[in-house]
């Protein structure tokens, strides 16, 4: 009986939880979370619910603290089973913003080096080398930051009468 509630909670939830991969949580924790609060519903304690959870995930069941917190959770009326939204800084320093700071800087002077323009937008080096590779299409030519691809305009003008100098 109980392992088919567990499964019918499982099906009822996964549509509701479906893009909790994307927000970094395992299919394991999602689904733990999902029974914990099914077995919450059902009138079960932690004790019980970790006791289940454990002859369900084995090994890979979470932490005793973990259930608790959860079942304080689900019995005070949370509905969802993902992390909520957390303060603190931005997960990517890609921003439009960025983007066009970092274009007016190289525009500039193009012979910065990746360090320095990283220190004048303050985000790191390595996004900052995204951001001219990936956004820019901007690569570096004999300490020079030149688009990929060059207009015809941009194109040095080939000096045909070279060899007649000799």
């Amino acid at each position: 009986m109980i392992y088919g509630c567990l499964f019918l909670s499982v099906i009822y939830y996964s549509v509701r939880v479906f893009w909790c991969v994307a927000a970094r949580m395992s299919d394991l924790e999602v689904d733990q979370r999902t029974n914990t609060k099914f077995l919450v519903k059902l009138g079960k304690g932690g004790d019980e619910i970790r006791d289940i959870l454990v002859q369900v995930y084995g090994d890979n069941a979470v932490k005793k603290t973990a259930v608790y917190k959860w079942v304080k959770s689900f019995s005070d009326g949370r509905q969802s089973v993902t992390d909520g939204e957390r303060s603190g800084q931005p997960a990517t320093s890609r921003t439009e913003e960025n983007i066009e700071k970092i274009r007016q800087i190289v525009l500039e002077y193009r012979r910065l080096i990746v360090k320095s323009i990283a220190d004048q937008v303050n985000i790191n080096i390595e996004t900052v080398r995204k951001i001219l590779n990936e956004d820019l299409d901007m690569r570096k030519v004999c300490t020079k930051m030149v688009p990929k691809k060059l207009t015809e305009e941009q194109k040095p003008k080939k000096n045909h009468n070279f060899f007649k100098t000799f």
